[in-house]
């Protein structure tokens, strides 16, 4: 059973930038986009450095896919999906997330 876990209040992230959260043993890399009204959760995880980075990764878009880069080797990540822009056969795990009262809520069993 899937179930919505109480992360940090919305004044704790950083606008057009990610933090990461330790939900339930699972780093998530939480992306926070103000102007689109838009908050996305996928996992901290580069699968291409083996290294948990992506939450310090630049975000952007490509063709109006919102997306980050990851730090080391560049690759681009679809925070929508998780999906690796770059090489499709690769993808991260994308989670449900939202905002509700002031605060941030994942929900790891939910996958986006």
């Amino acid at each position: 059973m899937s179930q919505w876990v109480d992360v940090c209040s919305v004044d704790d992230l950083i606008p057009n930038s990610g933090v990461c959260a330790l939900v339930d043993q699972q780093q998530v890399a939480i992306f926070y986009m103000p102007e689109d009204e838009a908050v996305y959760a996928i996992n901290n995880y580069d699968p291409f450095s083996n290294i948990n980075v992506l939450s310090r990764g630049l975000i952007g878009d490509i063709n109006g896919e919102p997306m980050v880069s990851s730090p080391i080797y560049k690759q681009h990540f679809s925070l929508k999906t998780g999906v690796c822009l770059d090489d499709e056969t690769v993808k991260v795990e994308a989670y449900a997330i939202r905002i509700e009262s002031g605060r941030v809520e994942v929900n790891l069993g939910e996958e986006k």
